[in-house]
């Protein structure tokens, strides 16, 4: 039985690293490249050695995919075509192509200039790295070779998220990347056709979670920014550049507006204004109103909110500060939150998920004495708020998904794995399906079974329909009878007449014959004519005929009766029919054996 393989290098039961292997008839696809948050030592990257155990990277995949540009998806990506090796296709939407090096630099900026590190990719190697990239466009179908095609389908969560299809054959895998399925104020939400794959691969950050609404959540957001600003303190919203901070920007953009309010927002970093370049550039992508209203103002061209110098950090009054990255694990979110930490009138807000060993994990979880470089201790006075504006789906949207594509089976990561495990109970008690959460190294084997198409001529169907059969229905299946026909590697089912016709072949006659003992006294002539008797009385809308060389006929069933010299009065009937009367043929020899009316 032809089979699937899934393995996870990185995100297998964990959050970050993603960088997930899958076979699927004969073909290896790598989907995502992503670095870890939590780590600053080889762990930081996938495990390659697991596939470059066999040579190089390139002859072992045949692509690699990327679903979107944040860094835990595509962090790794240079790293593993430069210094790994690895020569062929790397598939991105547009919008991921564009922003992924702006990142992909910054991250390098940070890791290399300001910590010193040594084993690290180049700038160089980021273009050339780019310059491998396929960049392709939402449902449009790229065959990578003769058997393998991808397709990509909106996925929300951050410009250019894509989920993908991949498929070899007759069989097929999702991979979701990380998505979103309510839309909000910039973006869509996720969308997929009932694809029906054999494995459709989720992220399960959110998997015990459902989120309350969102109205809710940003009319809280707006009082705490609003009350910390009256009383002359601070608010550090550390976010990643692209994605919530849109999506946070819009909300305090519209708010100050209506309020009138004059305590200054600051936007850090050069990095995000080429953000809204991209947002305007790419604005096809974003949600239905920023669309419409774009003719009239553009939403990303913000009148409140300014670009932040370093030394604003330590100005008097209160101010609004949004600062990358959004997990306070380096960077300048990092810096302002030591000068700030320290007095209770500030506040840090986390609007989104944060990993194990970050800054941001810690405080979150109420550590209130931080272990900083240089053995310091930092004091965290300041108030630390957590309000999920994270793009992810909630529980409820994974469902939802699974509602939509309709999957044989259903394999999760990106995700803790209490959290899994919980969810993958949820997910085969509702939908009867099998849910497997590999960790990370660890291979799930799927046994398929492909669904073979077959078309049907229109002229059986007709035929079918005039038999007074019920209507076709798509969702209960029907046995059709027919001849099936394999042409140029496509199937057809049609009558057995037109396909004698096409193959220009002639009939066979099957026919079935039975032979039935019976006890009677008179001889075989008044058998025969007591037989034909009885068929008239039973079988009265058929045709019966009684033919002069001692055989009866009931459509195409002939009987005959003859008898042994030695036993006269036992008798020997002998049926016999050709296939379509089938059914008829058995009800007659049953009959029979019940013996004459006397």
């Amino acid at each position: 039985m032809p089979d699937i393989k899934v393995t996870p290098l990185g995100a297998g039961q964990d959050v970050g690293r993603s960088c997930i292997l899958v076979s699927i008839g004969g073909k290896n696809i790598m989907l995502d490249c992503g670095m870890h948050m939590g780590y600053n030592d080889d762990r930081r990257f996938p495990d390659f050695s697991y596939i470059t155990q066999n040579g190089r990277l390139t002859e072992f995949l045949d692509c690699v995919i990327i679903s979107h540009f944040h860094l835990d998806h595509c962090g790794a990506l240079p790293y593993m075509s430069e210094m790994v090796g690895y020569d062929g296709p790397i598939y991105m939407t547009h919008p991921t192509k564009a922003i992924c090096p702006i990142l992909l630099e910054d991250f390098r900026k940070i890791t290399v200039d300001k910590k010193g590190e040594t084993n690290f990719f180049t700038s160089q190697m980021i273009k050339d790295c780019m310059k491998k990239v396929v960049p392709l466009n939402l449902h449009q179908t790229i065959q990578v070779d003769e058997e393998l095609e991808i397709k990509a389908y909106y996925a929300g969560h951050v410009l250019g998220a894509a989920m993908f299809q991949i498929k070899v054959g007759l069989e097929s895998v999702v991979y979701t990347g990380d998505y979103n399925m309510t839309p909000d104020r910039h973006l869509g939400a996720a969308w997929i056709d009932k694809c029906r794959p054999d494995i459709l691969i989720s992220e399960s950050t959110y998997a015990t979670t459902i989120r309350d609404s969102k109205r809710c959540r940003e009319r809280d957001f707006l009082k705490k920014v609003h009350e910390t600003v009256e009383r002359g303190g601070k608010v550090l919203i550390p976010v990643f550049a692209l994605g919530r901070a849109q999506e946070l920007c819009i909300l305090l953009e519209t708010f100050w507006e209506r309020m009138n309010l004059k305590a200054p927002i600051y936007f850090s970093t050069g990095l995000t204004e080429k953000a809204n370049h991209y947002y305007k550039l790419f604005i096809t992508w974003t949600n239905q109103k920023i669309r419409k209203t774009f003719v009239q103002r553009n939403m990303f061209e913000f009148k409140h909110i300014k670009a932040f110098d370093r030394s604003y950090a330590d100005n008097p009054g209160p101010m609004v500060v949004f600062a990358t990255p959004g997990m306070l694990h380096a960077g300048q979110s990092l810096q302002i939150f030591k000068k700030w930490a320290g007095n209770e009138k500030n506040m840090v807000i986390m609007p989104g998920y944060c990993v194990q060993g970050t800054v941001g994990h810690k405080i979150l979880n109420g550590q209130k004495k931080l272990e900083m470089e240089g053995r310091a201790t930092l004091d965290v006075k300041l108030q630390v708020e957590y309000m999920s504006f994270s793009a992810h789906a909630d529980a409820k949207g994974i469902m939802q998904l699974i509602r939509m594509a309709e999957p044989r089976n259903m394999l999760l990561v990106h995700g803790e794995a209490k959290k899994m495990e919980f969810l993958k109970d949820k997910i085969e008690q509702e939908f009867s399906i099998s849910c497997y959460m590999p960790a990370n190294g660890e291979t799930t084997t799927v046994v398929t079974n492909p669904s073979v198409p077959v078309d049907i001529s229109l002229n059986l169907l007709k035929r079918e329909m005039a038999l007074g059969g019920p209507l076709p229905d798509a969702k209960r299946p029907r046995t059709m009878h027919g001849t099936l026909i394999m042409k140029d590697n496509s199937l057809r089912l049609v009558s057995p007449e037109q396909a004698l016709k096409e193959l220009g072949l002639s009939e066979h006659q099957l026919r079935f014959t039975c032979r039935v003992q019976l006890h009677d006294p008179h001889s075989d002539t008044d058998t025969l004519g007591r037989i034909y008797t009885h068929l008239k009385s039973v079988l009265k809308s058929y045709s019966i005929q009684h033919v002069p060389d001692g055989t009866v006929i009931v459509e195409s069933i002939v009987i005959k009766v003859t008898s042994s010299a030695e036993e006269p009065n036992l008798k020997v009937i002998l049926l016999s029919w050709s296939y379509q009367d089938e059914e008829l043929g058995s009800f007659l020899s049953t009959l029979l054996k019940k013996g004459l009316p006397s």
